[in-house]
C-alpha cells in the first residue's frame, strides 16, 4: 500500500515497480541517485538560462527586418515560426534543454511523492547544493531585449 504521509524507512518503491529498495545499501544508492538527479536539474536549468541569454543577444545583434504591409496583414498562425526573430541554434537548444529539464523536474516531483523522508531530504539537498554550485551567479546575467537610447 502506498504511504500518504511522510515516513522514514529503507523500504521504498521509487517511480517504477522495479525500483524497490529492501536493504540499507540499495536505499543509500537510491538516495544518492536522487541527489545527483537534483544536482543535474540545477545544472540543466543553468544551461537553459545561458542559452536564453545567448539567443537574446543573437536577436539583439541581428534584428528582424521591418514588417512589410503584407506581413502585418498576415494571420498569426501563418507567422508563428518568425515570432520573436529568426530561429537560431541557441533558441532551438533552449527549447530542447527546457523539455529535458521539465521532464527531470516532474520525475523529481514524483519521487518526492513517494513520501519517503530520506528521498525528500536527498532531493532538497541536491537542489540546494546544485543551486549553490551552478546558479548562484544568475543574478548578474541580465538580458535587455529592447534597449532604449533615451536620456
Amino acid at each position: 500500500m502506498m504511504h500518504m504521509t511522510f515516513y522514514w524507512g529503507k523500504k521504498v518503491t521509487l517511480l517504477f515497480d522495479f525500483w524497490r529498495t529492501d536493504s540499507w545499501t540499495s536505499y543509500a544508492v537510491t538516495l544518492l541517485a536522487c541527489f545527483i538527479f537534483a544536482l543535474f536539474y540545477q545544472y540543466m536549468e543553468d544551461r537553459r538560462q545561458r542559452f536564453r541569454i545567448i539567443s537574446a543577444n543573437f536577436r539583439r545583434n541581428y534584428p528582424p527586418p521591418p514588417p512589410s504591409s503584407a506581413a502585418v496583414n498576415t494571420p498569426l498562425l501563418y507567422t508563428f515560426p518568425t515570432v520573436g526573430g529568426k530561429w537560431n541554434s541557441a533558441r532551438f537548444a533552449t527549447a530542447i534543454v527546457f523539455g529535458i529539464n521539465s521532464a527531470i523536474g516532474y520525475m523529481l516531483m514524483l519521487a518526492v511523492m513517494s513520501f519517503n523522508g530520506g528521498v525528500f531530504v536527498a532531493i532538497v539537498l541536491g537542489l540546494a547544493i546544485g543551486y549553490l554550485l551552478f546558479r548562484i551567479g544568475d543574478e548578474d546575467d541580465v538580458s535587455v531585449d529592447n534597449p532604449c537610447a533615451c536620456a
